[in-house]
């Protein structure tokens, strides 16, 4: 049987998610299916070592002790890229990736590789994606963002990488597709890929709770402070409303709400919210998490403000505090990109839930087993 590596045509398009979702269906079909992040960019300590963060994340969920020189042999942390273009031969990549891909196979009766960013990232120290995927004799899996002219152009640019290294393209997964627009870029895109014999394994609607981040995620985007209720970080975001636009007519959504709020408009503001939580019979508060923000000049106004309000306190709502200005602080929550981690288990749930209902996992299998 052969091996998967899943490459995708840049960042935030769905390949981690896409790949936990292949894995936890392929376990569930029966196949032994194991998971190896070959190189890594983002990471974690772990017990003195570095692994890439999906690697833990993949650890978590799919129940593997984590062991860095097996699920991710090869992390480009800061500075490597310089030193390896200085003096190579101090570094054995390659060795440490074939190790464990040894090792793994041995354990395994398939191995699902996950790459890093766009075909090309790694070439600075000669692992691109394809070269990688070359070196462990895997069938490729790419992942796309759906739509149907910019979709064709990017894959058949990211495709030209793997093509020049001769790998193999077992097909594609178009994801984050518009529910109103699904049928016509399925229609669209299969006859395309027809013609550049492609395989379309399936189209994956958009999912909005996957776009949904979490308080902690809030608190880096914003460089806040949190000042309540920090254990509560993990609560969801669904949508934001500012303190000042604060009226029934302007919620989309009655919970899970980010609210975003001047220091000086707290008390209106907690005023006009339990106004609508009576008016629309709420049994608990919409809020996940409120920003409390300055005037953008003074760096140190949080200190002439109180926090400890009741009703942050009664329904342990985290409160953050930001030296940015509401609008800077919409701005910087709305361009969050949001990534799949432990933290989010409905995330995981769901996307092992998307790739079940409209991936072509009998076809995929197949194609691995000739």
């Amino acid at each position: 049987m052969k091996h998967i590596f899943i490459a995708a045509t840049g960042q935030h398009v769905g390949k981690t998610t896409s790949t936990l979702g292949l894995v936890a269906n392929l376990r569930q079909k029966g196949i032994k299916a194991g998971y190896c992040k070959p190189v890594g960019q983002q990471f974690i300590n772990i017990d003195g070592a570095i692994a890439d963060k999906d690697a833990v994340l993949f650890s978590d969920y799919l129940d593997f002790s984590m062991n860095p020189d097996l699920y991710s042999p090869v992390v480009l942390g800061p500075g490597v890229t310089k030193t390896y273009i200085d003096d190579e031969k101090q570094f054995d990549f390659r060795e440490r990736i074939l190790y464990a891909a040894t090792q793994l196979e041995t354990v395994y009766d398939m191995v699902v590789y996950e790459g890093t960013g766009h075909p090309g990232v790694g070439t600075v120290v000669d692992l691109s994606n394809a070269k990688v995927a070359k070196m462990l004799g895997c069938g490729v899996v790419m992942i796309v963002e759906g739509g149907i002219g910019n979709t064709i152009d990017r894959l058949d640019m990211s495709l030209a990488l793997f093509r020049e290294e001769n790998v193999p393209i077992i097909g594609v997964i178009v994801n984050k597709v518009l529910e109103h627009k699904k049928a016509e870029i399925e229609y669209y895109l299969g006859k395309k890929f027809d013609q550049m014999n492609i395989p379309l394994l399936g189209v994956l609607p958009y999912e909005k709770s996957l776009s949904f981040p979490i308080m902690e995620t809030v608190n880096q985007a914003v460089e806040g402070k949190v000042v309540l209720n920090e254990d509560k970080l993990n609560n969801r975001v669904e949508d934001i409303i500012a303190g000042s636009l604060i009226d029934v007519d302007e919620f989309s959504a009655f919970s899970n709400i980010l609210l975003v709020v001047s220091y000086r408009r707290i008390d209106e503001a907690i005023s006009k919210i339990k106004e609508i939580g009576e008016l629309k019979g709420l049994e608990k508060s919409p809020l996940s998490g409120v920003i409390v923000t300055g005037d953008g000049r003074h760096a140190r106004w949080y200190e002439r403000a109180d926090f400890n309000k009741p009703y942050f306190v009664e329904n342990k709502i985290p409160v953050i505090t930001t030296t940015l200005d509401t609008y800077g602080s919409v701005v910087k929550v709305s361009r969050i990109e949001v990534k799949i981690n432990t933290k989010t288990p409905w995330k995981i749930s769901r996307a092992v839930e998307l790739i079940k209902e409209y991936v072509n996992l009998d076809y995929l299998i197949e194609q691995l087993a000739e």
